[in-house]
């Protein structure tokens, strides 16, 4: 059984190593190309035979490396053959826009930056582009346009009267004197006393008629000491005579009944017919 590692090795009588030349291969030209294996990153229709190349499936692809450039992001270029008639199909890479561009041999079916010119309009372009649309639809529209009329008509009329009341107040402020100013809250301070003089004296008066009688005569205030005096007289009644009350309670007191202190007897209760029994008749013996 032989050796699988063997430390020495045979060589012929004849062998010479001077004879051996080490070949060099040329350098690729153009930019540097690798195979990789990859998935279709978009739908697409091939255009030499019209079959159609879903996104996700799987190529040998040969990548390339191109001299453009997105700042700093180097793109790429990849080839890979149709599955039904392998014709070539290439695209890159557009970092610009986080996507893939189709170049030759196959149309994407869905290009989602076709509209990148209306995309990349400025503000200034999308206005104009608006007031364009609003003036078409005016200009078909008879009774749109005649009604836009009317309100600017009165628009205009409502900043007209405004200007004017502004213009007057200005004039009237301007013609006004410091001295008349004055004179008016004069005038005005002078009928605010007369006012509040009138009020107090029209309280007066009708405190006045309040203590008044019928007769004309003055309501009198009664002195402290003649209603304390009066209150005591009645408080304390005369010495000899009976009040009402006094002679209620001797009436009371002698209808009042005298208790005895008689030993009484209590009745015997019958607890026979409490119990449900009952006695049988005596028999009178003859």
């Amino acid at each position: 059984m032989s050796e699988r590692k063997v430390l020495t090795k045979w060589y012929p009588p004849d062998f010479d190593p001077s004879k051996i030349k080490r070949s060099k291969a040329p350098k690729q030209a153009g930019p540097k190309s690798q195979t990789v294996r990859l998935m279709a990153p978009f739908s697409m229709r091939c255009t030499s035979c019209g079959e159609y190349i879903y996104k996700g499936r799987k190529f040998n692809a040969r990548k390339e490396h191109t001299d453009e450039k997105y700042y700093a992001i180097s793109i790429y270029r990849f080839y890979i053959r149709c599955t039904r008639c392998s014709s070539e199909v290439v695209f890159k890479t557009d970092p610009k826009n986080m996507d893939y561009e189709c170049e030759k041999g196959a149309v994407r079916n869905f290009e989602p930056w076709r509209d990148q010119k209306a995309i990349e309009e400025t503000e200034e372009e999308r206005l104009n582009r608006l007031e364009e649309q609003i003036q078409v639809e005016e200009d078909e529209n008879a009774m749109a346009r005649l009604e836009t009329k009317t309100l600017d008509s009165k628009r205009e009329m409502a900043i007209a009267d405004a200007l004017d009341e502004i213009r007057t107040r200005n004039a009237r402020v301007e013609r006004a004197d410091g001295g008349a100013a004055l004179d008016a809250l004069m005038t005005i301070k002078e009928s605010r006393d007369e006012e509040a003089e009138r009020l107090d004296q029209e309280d007066e008066e009708a405190a006045r008629k309040a203590f008044q009688t019928s007769d004309g005569e003055h309501v009198r205030r009664i002195v402290d000491e003649e209603v304390t005096g009066s209150s005591s007289s009645s408080s304390n009644p005369p010495k000899g005579l009976i009040t009402f009350s006094e002679e209620k309670d001797s009436v009371a007191a002698a209808t009042a009944e005298i208790p005895s202190f008689k030993r009484q007897v209590k009745k015997k209760k019958d607890l026979a017919g409490a119990l449900g029994l009952k006695k049988k008749p005596k028999v009178a013996l003859v």
